[in-house]
């Protein structure tokens, strides 16, 4: 009967160069000897590699025992700009908040609640949609109300003004007094609240650059508004105008890089003109 053919197995360099200096002290090593050898080479290299499985199974033992880490219950953060400077707000949730020049705002995550009140300035929110957490944003006598989507919100001394870039948002004055009725705004649709009364939603085209690329849409915005946005910028401090200028209703799209040059040139179609005091600009009368 023919037998199947059987591989010597391949001695390994260490075993080898061992038998080789056994050889040469002692002689030829006897058969016996030899296999003695190779078992307590085998045993030696089993009990190596099942240290090393027990070593990793008990370094990912120890992670599967580690606890998930736990979100904190409160989470708070406050950021303040200075005028001509810029910044952004990154929130727990992957929420972000762009702050423009002298403008502060302060979030707060508790619970189910996502709340922010904008301090002082202008900011756009873009908002993670959470349904189990709606985000809400006090500014002024305002309050926003969102589940996810980006908005504008600016606050000057009159007014607070709102424009809707995606989904839906919730324009509330508040006056727990007397309840004024708000309004819904949708994309593409802003609003303002002044005398705790909120306006109509209007269109406009959220595709157009805004403050944040350097431009404005006035819009029919008040003088004394716009002179407030544009202190913001930080180039030029602009003192805020007296009435009755100061209710000066102003219209079209300018860029914001140079208020001395928009504001002389405004002054020429709304009536009024311009005076360099050296470390502000003011606005006077053109009569």
């Amino acid at each position: 009967m023919n037998r199947a053919a059987v591989a010597e197995p391949v001695e390994p360099a260490a075993l080898t160069d061992a038998l080789q200096a056994a050889a040469s002290r002692y002689g030829r090593l006897s058969d016996e000897q030899i296999r003695a050898m190779r078992r307590r080479r085998r045993t030696a290299v089993t009990m190596a590699a099942s240290a090393t499985g027990a070593l990793a199974l008990a370094f990912v033992g120890a992670d599967w025992l580690k606890p998930a880490p736990i979100a904190p219950a409160v989470w708070e953060r406050t950021l303040a700009t200075r005028a001509g400077e810029m910044g952004t707000l990154r929130l727990a949730d992957g929420s972000t908040v762009k702050l423009s020049g002298a403008t502060k705002v302060r979030v707060r995550y508790a619970g189910n609640q996502r709340s922010a009140q904008l301090l002082a300035g202008q900011a756009y929110f873009d908002v993670a949609h959470d349904p189990s957490r709606p985000f809400t944003v006090r500014a002024g006598a305002s309050e926003t109300r969102v589940l996810g989507t980006a908005f504008d919100l600016d606050l000057t001394r009159r007014q607070v003004a709102l424009a809707v870039y995606r989904g839906a948002v919730g324009f509330d004055p508040v006056d727990p007094a007397r309840k004024p009725k708000g309004v819904v705004v949708r994309a593409g649709y802003r609003s303002n609240i002044a005398g705790g009364v909120a306006a109509a939603p209007v269109r406009f085209d959220p595709e157009l650059p805004d403050w944040r690329q350097g431009w404005i849409d006035t819009a029919g915005m008040r003088l004394d508004d716009l002179a407030e946005m544009l202190d913001r910028q930080g180039n030029v401090r602009i003192a805020t105008p007296r009435e009755p200028l100061a209710s000066t209703r102003v219209f079209g799209r300018f860029r914001t890089d140079n208020p001395r040059q928009l504001l002389g040139a405004m002054g020429e179609g709304f009536g009024f003109r311009v005076r360099d005091a050296g470390d502000r600009l003011t606005l006077e009368p053109a009569g």
